[in-house]
């Protein structure tokens, strides 16, 4: 899908150029030294863009600064402004810089209230005039300077106009976008970058599918600007991140990607750039012509409805005999002196296994070869494995479960016959060389009217964790945020531990939250407005809150998008000013100012003390 060519200084977005890769700084932008030398970091770990806050005039003006010693440095990568609140500053930074980011939630209106403000038609008009008449000096400097804008939508600071038509929606993004482009076409402005960014993986994915699909009915294309806000740091973040863009991506969608990360901002391009590779231009012309409608069932077999969300498979047939150490690979807890195995958080529902051991712990669920299943088939901890060719040869086949393993080569005619509430169909396939061959066997599913549940099984050849943890995110998030598998069953023939992998698989279901088995982290990745050690805090609250479940906690560098952001999450710390933060119920802060040494403590207090009422 490739959307019009723009032109952000030497270096084009758009058409058939490389998907660009972006940071932001975290340095005080007053900071001239500070910001340059980061700068230079994140250009030097492969940035195509650098973006920089400008949350006052002052800051934007120093922008000029910034940019003459980079160039005197050698360095002539784009520069981009970042505005929120502050049209006087976006119009000052338009001068210097080779494109500006604005935020339509409140370019020209003011901070969100989330306070109901119905509006007549005629007042909605008025409204728009005034956004209008307020954009037009920042349009007609970007005229005359060939500075680009980008239209960036957050989820988390919509407008009160806006939420109160559509609420805090992909529908009042997609919406809240549209006004803006049709104010800047209206004044033959179209060097635009359009982004729709949200902590939420659905609600970004959704709305930026959306937004696409308007604009097509349009018949107008711009470049557009991937990214998942607050996506947290470490494993977390990276999964997260290569949930949400990869998806769109494997779609042909996106043209500029940023990882936010509550890391040193050079660290976000490294995954940026694997992400890209994954999904590079090009890749998309193996996808699917129409459109994916298939939806796992909504029932499953009975054996599996305790399961609270898609499953975890864990494939051990390398391990010839399974004993206590190869449980505690499968991410179950094996006790050394009783040798009692219990199911953990990180266990497997199912384990593939190549033999059966004489003693079958009580919360293990075993898939055994289907010969070897026929002589134990009386207890109901095991359940036999088939291919569909050999499931359809045998007589002997469970009442319970049966497992189905198949390849990209299948044989559909195989799958007609087994009864959708008695089995399992894992699909397995090369993630390199297939990496749509989920598509083509659940379409054939779809035209065929079959509606197993089926278990996606990609097989990586990976040594390095942090490649694995990107390349299975990427490719499986979409298929799990669509709800169109009831399951994930990585493999790895690489050099990486067994329960690293069983790992990796929940992590991506806690990451898309289609599957929650402990605490939901959120966390910006700081920029100049930050005024606190945001990546020593958000390492502060996980100590402090590990213990708890079921829950989403927030840590904000400011309260630009805080409120908003966080209104999906159950409390949320929040920097305020210089070393004091806000704590948050949901979208109310409920303690004010608070010194950031005592804010942890704080936040713990109040959480202990509703989880007591």
């Amino acid at each position: 899908m490739g959307t019009r060519v723009i032109n952000i200084g030497a270096t084009p977005l758009g058409g058939d150029y490389p998907i660009r890769l972006q940071s932001m700084t975290n340095t005080d932008t007053l900071d001239t030294k500070a910001s340059v030398e980061q700068c230079i970091r994140i250009i030097e770990a492969g940035a195509d863009y650098v973006r920089l806050t400008a949350q006052g005039i002052r800051e934007a003006e120093n922008l000029a600064v910034i940019k003459s010693e980079l160039r005197k440095a050698g360095f002539d990568t784009p520069l981009i402004a970042d505005i929120h609140f502050n049209p006087v500053a976006a119009e000052t930074a338009a001068r210097i810089v080779e494109k500006v980011r604005i935020n339509p939630g409140n370019y020209a209106d003011k901070r969100a209230s989330f306070q109901i403000k119905e509006l007549s038609e005629n007042e909605y008009n008025d409204e728009l005039e005034r956004i209008h008449a307020k954009l037009l000096p920042l349009i007609n400097i970007c005229h005359e300077n060939s500075t680009v804008i980008r239209i960036g939508i957050n989820h988390g600071s919509l407008s009160d106009r806006i939420m109160t038509r559509f609420g805090n929606t992909p529908e009042g993004m997609v919406f809240s976008a549209l006004e803006f482009i049709r104010i800047f076409r209206a004044e033959n402005f179209n060097d635009l970058v359009l982004s729709m960014k949200s902590s939420n993986t659905t609600i970004m994915i959704e709305s930026t599918r959306m937004l696409i699909n308007n604009l097509m009915s349009e018949k107008l294309s711009y470049p557009i600007h991937l990214g998942v806000t607050e996506a947290g740091e470490g494993e977390d973040g990276r999964i997260r991140s290569a949930s949400g863009i990869g998806a769109l991506l494997a779609e042909g969608i996106g043209d500029t990607i940023r990882v936010s990360l509550s890391e040193d901002p050079e660290n976000e391009i490294p995954v940026a750039a694997k992400i890209a590779r994954y999904f590079h231009r090009g890749v998309q012309q193996g996808a699917p012509e129409e459109p994916l409608k298939f939806k796992t069932p909504s029932s499953k077999p009975e054996v599996l409805k305790r399961i609270n969300g898609p499953l975890v498979v864990s494939n051990m047939t390398s391990f010839p005999v399974l004993d206590l150490s190869g449980y505690s690979k499968a991410g179950y807890l094996a006790d050394q002196i009783t040798g009692e195995i219990k199911k953990t958080d990180g266990s497997a529902d199912l384990i593939i296994v190549k033999n059966c051991p004489e003693k079958i712990p009580e919360d293990v669920s075993l898939v055994l070869p289907y010969k070897i299943w026929f002589e134990r088939k009386e207890d109901e901890r095991l359940y036999p494995l088939f291919s569909p060719e050999t499931f359809h040869e045998n007589k002997n086949i469970s009442g319970n479960l049966n497992v189905l393993l198949t390849i990209s080569d299948f044989r559909i005619e195989y799958l007609k016959e087994p009864d959708p509430d008695k089995t399992l169909v894992i699909f397995t396939f090369n993630p390199d060389k297939e990496k749509y061959a989920a598509d083509y066997f659940l379409k054939a599913l779809e035209e065929n009217n079959l509606s197993h549940n089926i278990v996606l099984n990609p097989v990586f050849r990976e040594n390095n964790l942090e490649d694995l943890q990107i390349k299975a995110s990427s490719l499986l998030g979409r298929y799990i945020i669509d709800r169109r598998v009831a399951g994930i069953s990585i493999t790895n023939t690489g050099d990486i531990e067994f329960r690293e992998i069983t790992a990796l698989a929940f992590s991506i279901l806690q990451c898309t939250e289609t599957r929650i088995t402990r605490i939901i982290y959120l966390s910006c990745p700081t920029c100049g407005r930050t005024k606190f050690n945001l990546q020593e805090s958000v390492k502060k609250v996980k100590e402090a809150t590990r213990h708890l479940k079921g829950m989403k906690i927030a840590v904000m560098g400011c309260i630009v998008n805080g409120p908003g952001e966080m209104a999906g999450a159950d409390y949320g710390y929040v920097g305020a000013a210089e070393g004091k933060v806000h704590i948050y119920r949901g979208t109310v802060p409920v303690l004010k100012n608070i010194p950031e040494k005592n804010a942890v403590e704080k936040l713990l207090k109040i959480i202990e003390e509703d989880q007591d009422v």
